[in-house]
């Protein structure tokens, strides 16, 4: 298959990752989603495999490999039709483990980079809250020195992996008088006294845990500051870009794993005497289906090489996010349609992927307010300047 942006070597990664799926994941996928509870092997399997190291340096037993590879895991974790086992996994590499690569010490990385590499230890990432949904700025959880540790209060929501999950990379004021300045993000053990979760029952995503969490004058101990003080506000910004990028390629990718389900079920259906994939009507209803994926999955595909080139693209990944997620909620919308009542069957596979599509709009900040973020740039002339 001739790409001019994957490398034979990126298809081999996807034929054996598809293969491993297939056979370690899959089987139990039915079990996941009716408890909730990702089983723990699981994610050691994914370690063993290096599947967690892909953006990792080789000096925490990761892989180093170009961004790439990240987009072949996030469209493979799309067609298993979990999407709530997907997510746990890319939060746990794209969310937690990002600020780990990027903001933690050397000590902090041995402690608990190297273990999430191995799929020892499981981390969620913590910004959302109650009353501020996407406004990072006014969070209202604090963390404020006292003698060699800040004593953390306050609660977040909508947290994937937020249960059962080993540490927990959090938000919080440390200057609660300033607005954008006075934020920082901390590493807090799941074990730390005054930590307590609330698992959050869901329409989708039902195979991953969700929580709301509550911080009861929580002691975290200084060296567990991830980065510089007060800088935590531009650390989550500056990986928001590679978050909503990552949103719209798990959104083509489940629009064209919906697609091509609908071609297969099309072709193997018999009415009026002949297969669906033989009235025109429905013909180019999937020819339109086809379209919108691929212009999002081509644009999503050069936004990834230029991120990966070091390029700042919180525009191009806001847009991404935003067309994307919207396309795959019509695309899957009209799949399950073309699927007549078996479409809403829950033996088919369009009940559940409507249901975990649906996040795809609000999830990692809503469209609104990308919306907002996009007009400031394209309008106001706004430029966001990665964090130094």
């Amino acid at each position: 298959m001739g790409s001019m942006y994957f490398t034979e070597e990126h298809e081999a990664f996807r034929a054996s990752f598809k293969d491993f799926l297939q056979k370690e994941v899959v089987p139990h996928i039915e079990k996941w989603e009716s408890t909730g509870t990702i089983e723990r092997f699981i994610w050691e399997k994914f370690g063993e495999m290096g599947y967690f190291g892909l953006a990792t340096p080789e000096a925490y037993g990761g892989l180093e490999l170009d961004l790439f590879y990240t987009v072949v895991f996030l469209e493979e974790l799309q067609k298993i039709n979990s999407g709530g086992f997907a997510a746990a996994m890319w939060a746990h590499e794209y969310l937690a483990m990002t600020h780990l690569n990027k903001e933690a010490s050397e000590h902090l990385k041995q402690k608990y980079l190297v273990p999430s590499v191995a799929g020892k230890m499981i981390g969620c990432l913590c910004i959302t809250e109650p009353f501020g949904g996407s406004d990072v700025a006014g969070m209202r959880s604090t963390a404020i020195k006292k003698g060699e540790s800040y004593i953390l209060n306050g609660s977040k929501t909508f947290i994937t992996n937020g249960v059962y999950s080993d540490y927990l990379i959090v938000a919080a004021k440390t200057d609660p008088s300033e607005k954008y300045k006075g934020i920082s993000l901390f590493i807090v053990d799941r074990s730390a006294k005054g930590v307590s979760a609330t698992k959050l029952n869901k329409l989708g995503w039902r195979a991953s845990d969700t929580a709301e969490l509550a911080f009861d004058n929580v002691e975290i101990p200084a060296e567990n500051l991830l980065g510089e003080e007060g800088k935590g506000f531009p650390y989550i910004m500056q990986h928001f870009a590679s978050e909503r990028l990552i949103m719209g390629v798990n959104a083509h990718a489940r629009a064209e794993f919906a697609v091509n389900y609908a071609i297969k079920y099309m072709q193997e259906r018999i009415a009026f005497g002949k297969s669906l994939d033989k009235f025109q009507v429905l013909r180019h209803k999937i020819a339109e289906m086809a379209s919108k994926v691929d212009m999002c999955k081509e644009y999503n595909y050069s936004i990834a090489k230029r991120l990966d080139d070091g390029q700042y693209v919180v525009k191009e990944a806001s847009m991404s996010k935003l067309l994307s997620t919207k396309m795959a909620d019509e695309v899957i919308y009209d799949a399950l349609q073309l699927l007549g009542g078996y479409g809403y069957m829950e033996e088919y596979p369009m009940a559940r992927l409507l249901r975990d599509s649906r996040l795809g709009p609000i999830g990692g900040g809503t469209s609104e307010i990308l919306k907002e973020i996009i007009a400031k740039m394209v309008i106001d002339n706004k430029e966001y300047k990665p964090a130094t």
